[in-house]
């Protein structure tokens, strides 16, 4: 099947990659210039992520993968045109879909003048994740730009970063919103490869389609803020959160997964769709509560890893050099975007102490942000000698398992501060550091 996937960012290169590596013919369009060189004269891709590079370039090498800036003739070309571009925050909270409207008319600038054909011959599919009624808004413009004769299908995506290409790949579900049948079936064949394993492919109506995504965001964010707020009262209360944790995930109806606390969330998607869901609400009077305390929590726990420092410290923090490893908001992704690594370093740096940060791959992102405001160290233990003080935000496997003895060594104060919980109290105790975790019984004052 001949695909034109519109935006080479995260959703849409994932997108067009994996499509092309089940045999379609696939091209991924961009209106930067610099991101399509990058792609097709130097074989490097713009985003981190595990797997992906090495897929391009065997999809392009095949054949089944070009990139362009000329949308026109890719999507003249294409018989299904995904619209994957951003939907970034805007400053009302709302997600900004100025880059979709404006992509919606260019596809219809295009196809006014190609025949209609029968139902699914020409399909528009909003792969991008937009409030409730986007989809139709798509499809009245095409129509008022002489497009009546395009269809118009919602697909969101679920793809966490990190695992990309295994949630593409072997998807739980593949989810469409659409108005004909037809148009149902015509996506049911493009995503048959990846659905052989028995995963449903749930075919509804745009606006479910398009609520399920925010719905989807919208749960997992608030089991997050929930463990989070569980973990805070048990600093308070003495109790441990991983024992807790254990407690209540074997309970089949909750289960483990974010479950684990830490210092909030961040990334592209959980806080803008978050707070995207909260403007769906005020748009029709709805007061989303529960979201609304969701996105109050996440933002108050992205404070709790620098009160903790400030309260060991006793709020003396001036001339002070701490150690971060881990910078993107998770790990398996070079992504600072909303990052709870970069509120501690603001903090950090406003209260007079020095950082010196370690990321296996977020630093270039870091440095675009920071400059020379921070030292960068391309190994951890670099990053740790003279430090008054280790604070691990990102949980990487390579942070699992240091040589603690080292560490003590290289450090001036033997002192651990783990957002993620990734050591064990008593080990780390034994190895004569001062250990505080998240939710582990230690109350952090001031």
């Amino acid at each position: 099947m001949k695909v034109a996937v519109v935006g080479t960012g995260y959703v849409g290169l994932v997108t067009a990659t994996c499509l092309a590596e089940s045999g379609n013919d696939v091209v991924g369009i961009d209106k930067d210039a610099g991101k399509i060189r990058l792609i097709t004269d130097e074989n490097k891709i713009p985003i981190y992520e595990p797997g992906l590079l090495e897929l391009v370039q065997r999809n392009k090498k095949e054949g089944r993968l070009t990139f362009t800036t000329d949308l026109a003739a890719a999507v003249r070309a294409a018989r299904l045109v995904f619209i994957a571009v951003g939907t970034p925050q805007s400053d009302e909270g709302d997600a900004d879909l100025s880059a979709v409207w404006a992509v919606t008319k260019a596809i219809a600038a295009t196809l006014k003048d190609v025949p209609p054909g029968p139902a699914g011959s020409r399909v528009v599919v909003t792969k991008s994740t937009v409030p409730v009624g986007t989809n139709a808004k798509v499809a009245a413009i095409l129509a008022e730009n002489g497009c009546p004769h395009v269809d118009v299908a919602s697909n969101p995506e679920f793809l966490k970063e990190g695992a990309a290409i295994d949630d593409f790949m072997k998807p739980d579900r593949v989810v469409v919103g659409v108005r004909k049948p037809e148009v149902g079936e015509v996506l049911r064949e493009l995503y048959a490869p990846f659905l052989r394993t028995e995963r449903p492919f749930l075919v509804m109506t745009p606006e479910s389609a398009e609520m399920t995504k925010y719905a989807a965001n919208a749960m997992l964010a608030t089991k997050i803020s929930f463990i989070n707020e569980t973990a805070n009262l048990c600093d308070r209360l003495g109790a441990d959160i991983n024992d807790v944790r254990r407690g209540i995930g074997h309970d089949q109806r909750i289960g483990f997964q974010f479950l684990f606390p830490g210092p909030g969330y961040g990334g592209s998607c959980f806080p803008k769709d978050v707070r995207a869901i909260l403007g769906m609400g005020r748009k029709v009077g709805l007061p989303l509560k529960m979201m609304d305390a969701v996105d109050e929590v996440n933002e108050a726990q992205k404070q709790v890893l620098f009160q903790k420092v400030s309260a060991h410290f006793k709020g003396d923090l001036a001339g002070k050099t701490f150690a971060l490893w881990g910078l993107a908001f998770k790990p398996r992704t070079d992504d600072i975007r909303e990052a709870p690594a970069l509120v501690l370093i603001d903090k950090l740096l406003a209260e007079g102490a020095s950082v010196r940060v370690h990321d296996p791959e977020a630093m270039p992102n870091v440095r675009a942000v920071y400059g020379d405001k921070i030292a960068y160290s391309d190994r951890p233990y670099g990053a740790l000698e003279g430090a008054d003080g280790l604070v691990i935000v990102t949980e990487w496997q390579e942070f699992r398992n240091p040589d603690f003895e080292v560490m003590r060594r290289l450090l001036k104060s033997a002192v651990i501060f783990d957002g993620r919980n990734i050591y064990d109290e008593k080990t780390i105790e034994n190895y004569g550091f001062r250990y505080y975790g998240i939710g582990r019984g230690h109350r952090a004052k001031g």
